[in-house]
C-alpha cells in the first residue's frame, strides 16, 4: 500500500487517464504483480509436462477436434496457445483441416472477422462464432440440462484455451468453464448466473473449492468431455504462467498462482473506492461493472458504509451488443431503484442478465460511478452515476483507495 500526493495513472481503453485529487487523502494499492513469462515458453512447458497424460497420447490420428477458445472480453493469447495445441496434434497425427475452433461466447455477442484474426492470427480461417441456440443436450447435473455447442458433439476430443483469473461467481475463470459457459446452453448458463445458485454459499470470488458454480461447471464439463485445457494466468506485469491436462488441476494449479501474485490486504476503510479496468472489459457497461462488483462483494469491502466505487471507463460499446448484455441493460435501465430490482430479481431472470442482479446487489449500499465514458447516458439510465472525471465522483476530503488493476487485485 502507498500513498499518493501525484497524480496516479489509470487505464482508460487502450490508453491512459491521470487522475489527480489533491483534497483527498490517496492510498494506492496494487498486487505483487508476479514475474511475467513468455506465453510460448511457458505454454509449450506446460504441454510437455501436464497434469494426466500428453495431449498427443489423447488422440488419434484420424480423430476430428473441437477447440474452445477465448472471446474478445478475455485478453488470452488465444492465437499462441491455439499454435502451441496445432503442435502438439500435429505430433500425434492430427492434420490442421481436421479441427475445428469454436469462439466461447456464451451470451455475449459475435466476433467480427477483424477481431477474429486479431485473436487468432494465422488460425482465423479455422473459427467460428458459437451460437446459443445451436446446442445438443449432453446430460444433466443436479437435474439441470446440459446444452453443448453442436459442433462439438461431432468431434472425436474437445479441447479448451482459458484465462485463470478472478471470476466473480466460479472463484476464478477457466478450465471446463471456457466450454460449458463459453460454447453452452441457455439452460446451463441460466442456472449457474441465476438467484438459486448465486446466492448459496461458497459462489464467491477468488474461492474454488467448496464452490456450487465451480463443482457445477466440473461435472458439466465431463459431461461435454472436455478432454484437455491449455490455461495461463495473468497479473499487471502480463503472463504469469501456464498449465495444461486435466482441466481441474489445471485451474487450482493456476489459481495458486494467480492469488500469490494478485491478493492484497487491506485493512482501512475508505469513503471511496476508484477501480481501473481499461480495455477490453471497459468496452462496455456489463463488463466495466465487474470492477464494482468485485470490490463490494469479494472476500473484503473495504468502503465504509455510504462509500462509493468510481470506475474510469471508455465504454465505446455503451451498455454492451450481446444477448446477455442488451438483458442486463433492460433490467437496469427500466428499475425504479436497486432495491426494488433486487427483491424482483430474486425471482428469477434470464440467462445473461445476472450482471444486473449483482449490481443491484451491491447498489444497496453503495454508490457506483463510471466517469470518462463515451456514453454518460447509458450509465445513468442504469442506475449508476456518471461524471466526466474521476474528481467529479469523488467528495473534496475522501479517504481514497485507488487500485488501477481492479480485475487483477483480490483486496483480503
Amino acid at each position: 500500500m502507498l500513498r499518493s500526493v501525484v497524480p496516479v495513472e489509470l487505464p482508460l481503453g487502450e490508453g491512459t487517464a491521470s487522475v489527480s485529487l489533491p483534497d483527498c487523502d490517496v492510498t494506492v494499492c496494487r498486487p505483487q504483480g508476479g514475474e511475467a513469462v513468455d506465453p510460448r515458453t511457458a505454454a509449450e512447458a506446460a504441454i510437455a509436462d501436464p497434469h494426466g497424460p500428453r495431449l498427443a497420447r489423447r488422440v488419434d490420428p484420424d480423430d476430428a477436434v473441437g477447440i474452445v477458445v477465448t472471446d474478445v472480453t478475455r485478453a488470452t493469447p488465444d492465437d499462441v496457445l491455439l499454435d502451441v495445441l496445432l503442435d502438439e496434434l500435429r505430433s500425434a497425427g492430427v492434420a490442421r483441416e481436421q479441427v475445428t475452433v469454436i469462439l466461447g461466447l456464451g451470451l455475449h455477442r459475435p466476433m467480427d472477422e477483424a477481431e477474429i484474426e486479431r485473436a487468432l492470427g494465422d488460425h482465423a480461417d479455422l473459427a467460428v462464432n458459437h451460437d446459443p441456440d445451436a446446442t445438443v443436450e449432453v446430460g444433466t447435473v443436479d437435474g439441470v440440462p446440459v446444452e453443448i455447442n453442436e459442433r462439438l458433439t461431432r468431434v472425436d476430443t474437445v479441447l479448451a484455451t482459458g484465462m485463470v483469473e478472478p471470476h466473480q461467481y466460479a472463484g476464478f475463470s477457466g478450465g471446463a468453464k471456457t466450454v460449458v459457459v463459453g460454447a453452452g446452453g441457455e439452460s446451463q448458463i441460466g442456472y449457474t448466473h441465476g438467484p438459486e445458485l448465486l446466492a448459496r454459499d461458497g459462489v464467491r470470488l477468488g474461492r474454488v473449492d467448496d464452490n456450487p458454480f465451480r463443482e457445477f461447471v466440473d461435472e458439466a464439463g465431463d459431461l461435454a468431455e472436455v478432454a484437455f485445457s491449455l490455461n495461463v494466468t495473468h497479473g499487471p506485469s502480463g503472463i504469469l504462467g501456464a498449465a495444461a491436462g486435466d482441466p481441474r488441476p489445471v485451474v487450482r494449479d493456476l489459481a495458486d498462482t494467480a492469488r500469490d501474485a494478485l491478493a492484497r490486504p487491506v485493512e482501512d476503510e475508505y469513503d471511496a473506492v476508484v477501480a481501473g479496468v481499461g480495455a477490453p472489459k471497459d468496452a462496455n457497461l456489463y463488463q466495466t461493472t465487474r470492477a464494482a462488483t468485485y470490490v463490494v462483494l469479494g472476500a473484503h469491502n473495504p468502503l465504509r458504509a455510504g462509500g462509493r466505487v468510481v470506475i474510469p471507463a471508455a465504454l465505446p460499446e455503451g451498455a454492451g451488443e450481446g444477448t446477455g448484455e442488451r438483458r442486463f441493460y433492460d433490467w437496469l435501465s427500466s428499475a425504479e431503484s436497486a432495491e426494488a430490482l433486487y427483491d424482483e430479481m430474486r425471482e428469477g431472470y434470464e440467462p445473461g442478465a445476472q450482471r444486473a442482479f449483482v449490481v443491484a446487489r451491491a447498489l444497496r449500499d453503495h454508490d457506483i460511478y463510471v466517469t470518462n465514458s463515451e456514453h454518460p447516458e447509458v450509465v445513468e439510465e442504469c442506475l449508476l452515476g456518471a461524471g466526466d472525471s474521476v474528481a467529479d465522483a469523488v467528495e473534496p476530503g475522501s479517504d481514497v483507495l485507488v487500485v488501477p488493476d481492479a480485475l487483477d487485485t483480490l483486496l483480503v
